[in-house]
């Protein structure tokens, strides 16, 4: 696979899973959900996916070829990106108005 490629596969996966939590009131999308998801059960379900894109990262990066050990500032950043990312879902849940 193309580097190019496998950067903007990570970021497209990156937003869509920080997107996720707020859209849905399942579980990591596994069975159904009666009432709706406290703010810090959306929290713990964002830091998994975070977690999770960063295995699909690692595993793109080992397949492209030797794993760059990254320092604090990478994770640092990397976190700060996914919040980021995450803003618009936070948006549709929390600050939008319902009508009816």
């Amino acid at each position: 696979m193309n580097p190019s490629y496998s950067i903007w596969l990570v970021l497209g996966a990156a937003f869509v899973a920080a997107n996720l939590p707020f859209v849905n009131h399942r579980w990591m999308l596994v069975g159904p959900r009666q009432e709706p998801k406290p703010l810090w059960g959306r929290l713990l379900e964002l830091v998994v996916w975070y977690f999770l894109v960063g295995g699909l990262g690692l595993a793109l990066e080992q397949h492209a070829g030797q794993i760059y050990p990254q320092g604090w500032e990478f994770y640092a950043t990397t976190a700060s990106l996914f919040l980021t990312f995450a803003f618009p879902g936070f948006v549709y849940r929390y600050l939008m108005r319902r009508r009816g």
